[in-house]
C-alpha cells in the first residue's frame, strides 16, 4: 500500500505537476518498499513529465524503459522522439530501442526506416551494448545492398556472442563451422554443450532444438577427432543427448561406436570400451528410422559379422535392399554386384544388376561405373540403320511404319541387322536399358543389354513402344517372319546400306548364352 507521502506525490502528479510526475515515474521505474515496480506505469507518468518538455524524464525512458514496454505504448512517433532526444544527450540504450521501434513500425521493408535504424545501431555499436552489435550485424548481413559496414559484421557478432547473446553465440558457431575454424568452434560451441550436459536437459522440453542437437553432434566430432578415447566418456554423453534430441547423426554414429567399426564395417581402436552389438543396433536402428541410408547398411554389415552371435545374411539381405533403396551408393553396388554374380540362378538378374549399378554410378560410385562397362553398352549409332534412315522416303514411312520404326531404334542403339529386325519391342525396354535378346530367332545372337542414358534416348524408346502396343511382335504378327522381314527390307533400301547377310556385329558386353 502507498504510503502518505506517495499518495500525496500522486495527487500533485494528477494536478499536471512535471517534477511530481517524473517523482512518480521514478518510484514506479525502481520500486519502493510500497510501491511495486511496474515499467507500464513508470512510462505512463515519465512520458507525462517528458510531454512538458522534462529532459530527465526522456533520459529516464530512453536508459531504463525496454522496447517490449515502449512498443505497447499508443503514440509511436511522440515515443520516438523522446528516445532521439535521449539518444542526443548520450544515453545509447535509447538507441537500441529506437532502433527497434523504427523496425516493427509496421514498415520494417521501407528502406528509409532501415537506413536509419542501421545509422542509429552504427552511431552506439561500439558502446559497449551486445544487443546493439547483434541487432546490426544480422541487419547489415541479410541486407541485400552493398554495405561498406558487411566487413565487420563477423566482429559484432563475436562481440555479441562474447557478452552472452545467445543467438550470436549460435551465428558465431555456425560461421565457424562452415569455415573449418573449428578452435573458434569449440571455444564458443563446447562451453554450451557441457552446460546442456551438466543441466540433463530433457529432449521432452526441447523437442524441436534442432540446434542443441547439431551442436552436440559436432563438439562429440571434434573431440573425438582431437583427442580419441581419453574424451571417450565426455564424447559418448554428448551424442546420447544429441541422439535423444532425434539428430540421426548422432544415433548413426553412436552406433559405429559401440559396434567399434567404421561405416564400412572395418573395425576401428576407437570406441565405447568393448563391443557392444547390441547397443550398436539400437541407436543403428534408430537413425535408419529416422531415414539415414548409412545407418541401414551399417545393420547390414553387423549382421554380416562372423564374429555377431545372432548373425544373419537374410537380415543383412534386407538392410542392404533398404539402404540401396534410400539411395546409399555402396549398397546400390553391392545390390548390383550380387544381382550380377547370382544371374545363371535367374536370367533376368542381369537386368536389375544394370539398375543397381546405374544408380550407384550415378552416386559416384567408381566401382559400378567400371563393373557397369562390363556388363551393358552405350548406345552409339549404327551406321547402317543411319543410312537406311536417309533414303526413306514420306511414303515408305507411312506404308512401312513398324519398319521404320525398328531402323530408328537400330540408329539410335547401335543393333545390328538381325537385331532390329526381330526385337521384341514389348519385353526390351527396361526402363533403364535396353534388352536385346533375339536368341529365340537367331541362335547365333547373344543377350546383351544397352543404356537408356538421355533424354532423348528414353523418348525415342518410349514413342517407338506406343507404336507397338498393341502388335504382336513375334513372328506370328503383322510383320511377319525373318524372311519376310529381311526381303522387305532389301526390296525399300538400296544395296549400299545393306549389311552382309551374315553381319551380327555389334559392341559386346559381358553376358553368356
Amino acid at each position: 500500500m502507498a504510503s502518505r507521502e506517495e499518495l500525496q506525490l500522486l495527487r500533485k502528479a494528477r494536478t499536471g505537476d512535471t517534477a511530481s510526475q517524473f517523482a512518480l515515474g521514478e518510484l514506479y521505474l525502481f520500486g519502493s518498499k510500497s510501491l511495486p515496480q511496474s515499467l507500464t506505469t513508470a512510462l505512463h507518468w515519465l512520458g507525462r513529465a517528458a510531454r512538458q518538455g522534462d529532459a530527465a524524464a526522456k533520459r529516464l525512458i530512453g536508459n531504463h524503459i525496454p522496447y517490449e514496454v515502449a512498443n505497447l505504448h499508443p503514440d509511436r512517433q511522440l515515443l520516438e522522439r523522446w528516445y532521439r532526444d535521449a539518444l542526443d544527450e548520450g544515453c545509447y540504450r535509447a538507441g537500441l530501442v529506437l532502433a527497434k521501434l523504427l523496425l516493427s513500425s509496421g514498415t520494417a521493408t521501407d528502406s528509409k526506416k532501415r537506413s536509419e535504424a542501421i545509422a542509429i545501431l552504427e552511431k552506439i555499436v561500439d558502446h559497449d551494448i551486445p544487443e546493439a552489435q547483434w541487432l546490426l550485424a544480422e541487419l547489415v548481413k541479410n541486407s541485400n545492398r552493398y554495405s561498406p559496414l558487411k566487413g565487420s559484421a563477423l566482429k559484432w557478432t563475436a562481440c555479441a556472442a562474447n557478452a552472452g547473446i545467445v543467438d550470436a553465440q549460435i551465428a558465431l558457431i555456425e560461421h565457424a563451422w562452415k569455415n573449418a575454424d573449428y578452435e573458434t568452434f569449440l571455444q564458443h560451441a563446447l562451453p554450451i554443450a557441457r552446460s546442456l550436459l551438466q543441466s540433463g536437459a530433457q529432449p521432452e522440453a526441447a523437442d524441436t532444438d534442432g540446434h542443441s542437437a547439431r551442436l552436440l553432434l559436432r563438439c562429440g566430432q571434434l573431440l573425438f577427432k582431437e583427442q580419441g578415447d581419453s574424451a571417450a566418456e565426455e564424447i559418448q554423453s554428448m551424442w546420447e543427448m544429441a541422439a535423444r534430441y532425434k539428430n540421426a547423426e548422432a544415433a548413426f554414429l553412436l552406433g559405429l561406436w559401440h559396434a567399434r567399426m567404421d561405416e564400412n564395417g572395418k573395425r576401428t581402436l576407437f570406441g565405447a570400451g568393448p563391443t557392444s552389438f547390441k547397443k550398436a543396433i539400437h541407436w543403428l536402428t534408430q537413425a535408419g528410422g529416422q531415414g539415414l541410408p548409412k545407418a541401414w547398411y551399417a545393420l547390414s554389415l553387423i549382421y554380416q559379422k562372423a564374429e555377431f552371435s545372432q548373425r544373419n545374411l537374410s537380415a543383412a539381405q534386407r538392410y542392404l535392399e533398404t539402404a540401396a533403396n534410400l539411395g546409399h551408393p555402396r549398397a546400390q553396388y553391392e545390390r548390383g554386384l550380387h544381382a550380377w554374380r547370382n544371374r545363371r540362378d535367374n536370367e533376368s538378374n542381369d537386368v536389375q544388376a544394370v539398375y543397381w549399378l546405374q544408380k550407384a554410378t550415378g552416386n559416384g560410385q567408381t566401382e559400378a561405373a567400371t563393373l557397369l562397362d562390363r556388363i551393358a553398352v552405350k548406345a552409339q549409332p549404327a551406321l547402317w540403320a543411319v543410312k537406311a534412315l536417309q533414303h526413306l522416303t514420306r511414303e515408305t514411312v507411312s506404308s512401312h511404319p513398324f519398319l521404320a520404326a525398328r531402323l530408328e531404334l537400330a540408329a539410335v542403339f547401335g543393333l545390328s541387322r538381325p537385331e532390329a529386325l526381330l526385337l521384341d519391342i514389348h519385353s526390351a525396354d527396361k526402363g533403364h536399358c535396353l534388352l536385346v535378346d533375339i536368341r529365340e530367332f537367331y541362335r547365333r545372337s547373344k543377350r546383351r543389354l544397352i543404356l537408356i542414358q538421355t533424354g532423348k534416348e528414353r523418348q525415342t524408346v518410349s514413342r517407338i513402344g506406343r507404336l507397338f502396343e498393341k502388335v504382336d511382335c513375334g513372328l506370328k504378327g503383322p510383320e511377319g517372319n525373318y524372311r519376310q522381314r529381311q526381303y522387305r527390307l532389301k526390296t525399300l533400301l538400296p544395296p549400299v546400306t545393306q549389311e552382309p547377310p551374315e553381319d551380327d556385329t555389334a559392341p559386346q558386353a559381358l553376358s553368356f548364352q
